[in-house]
């Protein structure tokens, strides 16, 4: 299964003329932010290949987060930080990870279609929530590759900082290599103290 536009343009064809997808990345992770983004994309300058982010390998999923970026209508990109995440819960980080990337768009939407069986309850216009919506909207695809690429990016990057626990490769992720280094280093500002093995090592 592939996504479509259809959903959006049934949408469209309803009078909803500006539809974002949202969608949010490294909800499972144990170290680093969770990143959400929305894209309103041009009906007529989408990109081809676009599916759910965890299918693309890494290189197509880098090659289609640089076309979104150039041909989407309006796109935004938002990291909500560890301390957050531990404040509110990963849940409620999520949920509003995706709430003020729609409001970063710049655009009010007419409807915002949302990966998921949640709804951020603090979004202004009507919504609708779509289990496995990467694998069904192009709209919430095209979200879910520019939020993988820019988390991956932004792991890469605390990883030179950070080099014991192998962020490079499993951004953040409970792999063997990223125990051994907790084992070995303990942990860093960058952890999620809230989530159980990091939780139990303390």
């Amino acid at each position: 299964m592939k996504p479509n536009f259809l959903l959006e343009q049934e949408l469209i064809n309803s009078g909803n003329n500006i539809i974002a997808g949202t969608d949010e990345v490294g909800r499972g992770s144990w170290a680093g932010p969770v990143t959400a983004a929305a894209v309103i994309l041009d009906p007529k300058k989408i990109p081809i290949g676009l599916n759910d982010s965890k299918k693309l390998p890494k290189s197509i999923r880098e090659k289609l987060s640089k076309e979104i970026m150039s041909c989407a209508l309006k796109y935004s990109i938002i990291h909500i930080d560890v301390q957050k995440i531990d404040t509110l819960n990963i849940l409620q980080a999520s949920m509003l990870a995706m709430h003020e990337a729609v409001e970063a768009l710049e655009i009010n939407p007419n409807h915002v279609l949302v990966d998921g069986n949640r709804i951020p309850k603090q979004l202004k216009c009507p919504a609708t929530a779509i289990v496995k919506g990467d694998s069904l909207s192009l709209s919430i695809a095209a979200a879910s590759i520019i939020a993988k690429v820019a988390r991956d990016q932004l792991m890469v990057d605390l990883a030179q900082h950070y080099p014991q626990y192998a962020w490079e490769t499993n951004v953040g992720y409970g792999t063997k290599a990223h125990i051994a280094g907790l084992s070995k280093y303990g942990i860093t500002p960058h952890h999620r103290v809230s989530f159980k093995p990091i939780h139990n090592m303390l």
